[in-house]
């Protein structure tokens, strides 16, 4: 059997790393058959726009695999139950199977793995709501507070006020602190100055 690993993380830039999940995911594959391809991506499973989540379903219709199997239905799409269902669909309606690795009574090939996959679908789909909520709630929060949302607008009395009030010796929180900014921006304010 021709088996396809796919692995997803959210980002790229706090530390995450597929290989957590790539490890178990090919030893499983090399046990069940051979290993097609592998596909990666570093980005939210909140959309279809991924690289090599596109990749996968392109060789999937293409029937050049027989199985795909994933860490869990969230890594594989976090769209909701009804893009996570019709992607499943077209898996199986080009004769590809699915596996979720961590989830056994998530596979195609189980005689409640429908039921399952829209069950665990819309969970995943709520949790992405609960936290585009909170962040939506944080950042009202900073707005109302009179935080800056974004890139600060420079300009060169800004950074001219930063420079003397470090040169007067404030340190750079507090200086953050003064224009509502973070002190990551004014270290770069003061690298220009």
């Amino acid at each position: 059997m021709r088996v396809a690993i796919y692995a997803r993380v959210s980002t790229k830039d706090k530390g995450q790393d597929t290989e957590n999940q790539l490890h178990q995911l090919r030893a499983f594959a090399e046990r069940h058959g051979t290993i097609y391809q592998v596909f990666t991506d570093q980005e939210s499973g909140g959309k279809a726009d991924r690289t090599d989540f596109k990749q996968l379903l392109l060789a999937a219709y293409q029937q050049k695999f027989d199985l795909v199997v994933f860490w869990r239905l969230d890594r594989f799409s976090w769209e909701g139950a009804l893009s996570t269902l019709r992607y499943l669909k077209e898996l199986k309606d080009h004769g590809v199977n699915y596996k979720s690795f961590t989830e056994p009574y998530l596979d195609s090939l189980g005689p409640f793995g429908d039921v399952i996959v829209s069950l665990l679908a819309t969970i995943a789909a709520q949790d992405l709501i609960k936290i585009s909520e909170n962040t939506k709630a944080a950042l009202a929060k900073k707005k109302a507070a009179g935080v800056q949302l974004g890139a600060p607008t420079k300009s060169a009395e800004t950074v001219e006020q930063v420079r003397r009030l470090k040169t007067g010796g404030a340190s750079n929180q507090a200086i953050a602190r003064a224009f509502k900014m973070s002190p990551s921006i004014v270290a770069k304010y003061l690298l220009e100055a």
